[in-house]
C-alpha cells in the first residue's frame, strides 16, 4: 500500500527528513512515532500529497502522491491534527456533505454510530465538546470508505474512556481491511493499535519492526533491580527468574526493593530519543504550516 525509499525533505538548506525508507502492507496498522520536529509529520504530509519531497521515491496505492489525481485522493482518508469543521452545520449535515465528495461512501448513520455520536447527530458541531469535535474529524476521515487512512494525533483531547472507545473503532476498521498509518505521542496507544512501528528521530528512521520486537533483542533484555547493603543494584539478564532465585538464596530472603522491569515500547522510544544530538536551534519543522500542496 505504501512504499518509501530514501525519502528526503529540505527546508532552506536544513534536512528535515533524511533517507527514510519503509513499507506498509495492505490491512496493516503502522504507527510512525517521534518527538516534535523529528520529521514524522513532514513524512506523512508527503505521503498524503500535501508536501513535495526533495528526493527519494514514494508510492502510495501504486501512485506518486506528487502527481496523483482526484481518483487517487478519493481512496484516502485523512484525519489531520485540527480540521476546523464548519460549526453552523449539525453533525449529520457535516458528515452527509462530505459523503457527497466520494464515489462509494459509507452509510452516514453507520459512521455516526461508529464514532459514538448518535446522541449528538442533530447538534451543531460548534456546540460539541473538543473530544466530540475530534470524533467528527474521524468520521469525516472514514466516510469515504478509504483503502488507506491517515490518523494524525487522533485522540488528542480525549478523556481515558473516549480513547478506549476510539481504539475499539480503529480495531473495527482494521478488521474490515482498512490500512492505517497512525501518528501519536501516546506510546500506549501505538502499542495497543499498531502491528508495526517506526521511530523517527532527527529526520532519520532509527528503528522499525513489530511492537514486541522494536529496538532489537538487546533493548528487550529484562532488568532486575534491588537494594543490598544500602546500595542500589541493577542487572540485565535474559533469565530474570533464575537470577532472582539465586539472589534470594544468596541473601537468605527477599531482597529489598526488588523489581523486574521488562522494557516497554515507551522505554525503547525514550532511549532512542535521548540519543538524538541535534542542535537546540533545530526548529520544529513539523509544526510549520504547509505551503506546498498538491491538492
Amino acid at each position: 500500500m505504501v512504499q518509501v525509499r530514501n525519502l528526503q525533505k529540505d527546508y532552506s538548506g536544513r534536512r528535515a527528513v533524511d533517507g527514510v525508507s519503509f513499507d506498509i502492507a495492505r490491512g496493516e496498522t503502522f504507527a510512525l512515532l517521534g518527538p516534535n520536529g523529528a520529521g514524522k509529520t513532514t513524512t506523512v504530509e508527503i505521503l498524503e500529497g500535501f508536501r513535495r519531497r526533495s528526493g527519494g521515491e514514494v508510492s502510495v496505492l501504486g501512485e506518486d502522491p506528487a502527481r496523483a489525481g482526484l481518483a487517487w485522493k478519493a481512496r484516502l482518508g485523512v484525519v489531520l491534527q485540527g480540521a476546523g469543521q464548519a460549526g453552523v452545520l449539525t453533525v449529520r449535515e457535516q458528515i452527509r456533505q462530505f459523503a457527497g465528495f466520494f464515489p462509494r461512501p459509507r452509510d452516514v448513520d453507520e459512521v455516526i454510530a461508529a464514532v459514538g455520536l448518535d446522541e449528538q447527530a442533530g447538534m451543531r458541531v460548534s456546540k460539541l465538546s473538543g473530544g466530540q469535535q475530534r470524533r467528527v474529524d474521524v468520521a469525516l476521515g472514514i466516510i469515504g470508505n478509504p483503502e488507506l487512512l491517515f490518523l494524525d494525533e487522533p485522540t488528542t483531547g480525549f478523556d481515558p474512556v473516549a480513547r478506549r472507545e476510539f481504539w475499539a473503532m480503529i480495531r473495527m476498521l482494521s478488521a474490515e481491511g482498512t490500512t492505517i498509518l497512525l501518528t501519536t505521542h501516546y506510546l500506549d496507544e501505538a502499542a495497543q493499535l499498531a502491528d508495526r512501528v517506526g521511530i523517527v528521530v532527527g529526520g532519520k528512521l532509527r528503528a522499525i519492526g513489530p511492537v514486541d520486537e522494536i529496538g532489537g533483542t538487546h533493548a528487550r533484555v529484562p532488568i532486575v533491580r534491588w537494594r543490598e547493603d544500602g546500595r542500589s543494584h541493577e542487572r540485565r539478564t535474559t533469565e530474570p527468574a533464575v537470577f532472582v532465585a539465586d539472589l534470594v538464596a544468596r541473601a537468605g530472603g527477599e531482597p529489598a526493593d526488588l523489581e523486574i522491569i521488562r522494557p516497554s515500547l515507551e522505554d525503547i522510544y525514550l532511549g532512542l530519543v535521548a540519543e538524538d544530538t541535534r542542535p537546540a536551534d533545530a526548529a520544529d519543522l513539523d509544526a510549520a504550516p504547509s505551503l506546498e500542496t498538491n491538492r
